[in-house]
């Protein structure tokens, strides 16, 4: 018998100063019976990062065809892929080519050994950034993943704070691969 998804609810805050975005989502993410919480919460960290009214989670692991996150327009094209993890560079180059827009969010201790590996494959993609989220962080992120969650997130400067009712993390994005 197969092993369900298990369902977490976040209520999420946004102020992003950056982007002049300020609104709360109320989201619902399936975890897949092999994702991690520390991953579940970088997929979140990322919507948070890229939140609008049409970002949407997919089926992600369930289905090898679609990304983590996705937003298209109103023709259906995808303007932006969103893959959380390692993928390999088959996978993203595929994206690059139906997408106009992909972000990879790399996020553990091993992600510079992943990415150098891969580097100089995914040179001619103009449309791929590859960002780390470095590894004390998303183990902290980790830590406030809960069945239920209300959380604030600040983005400021480029630097990002993720609050629950008990800890505060500071993430600060570093750039493996910046759009050219």
């Amino acid at each position: 018998m197969a092993l369900k998804a298990t369902i977490y609810k976040a209520e999420l805050q946004i102020a992003d100063m950056d982007r002049n975005y300020y609104q709360e989502h109320l989201l619902t993410l399936a975890r897949h019976p092999s994702e991690t919480d520390e991953r579940m919460m970088i997929r979140l960290l990322a919507f948070a990062i890229h939140a609008s009214e049409a970002l949407t989670f997919t089926k992600g692991l369930f289905d090898t065809e679609e990304p983590d996150l996705w937003e298209k327009d109103l023709t259906g094209a995808i303007q932006l892929w969103v893959e959380v993890g390692q993928p390999d560079e088959k996978r993203l180059m595929k994206a690059c080519g139906r997408s106009e827009h992909v972000i990879v969010y790399s996020y553990s201790a091993t992600s510079h050994i992943w990415y150098k590996g891969i580097a100089n494959k995914l040179e001619r993609a103009k449309n791929l950034e590859v960002i780390n989220i470095p590894a004390d962080a998303s183990v902290q992120l980790e830590k406030m993943a809960k069945r239920n969650m209300q959380l604030q997130c600040t983005i400021q400067d480029g630097q990002i704070y993720l609050t629950d009712s008990v800890e505060t993390v500071l993430i600060e994005r570093e750039t493996f691969k910046p759009l050219k």
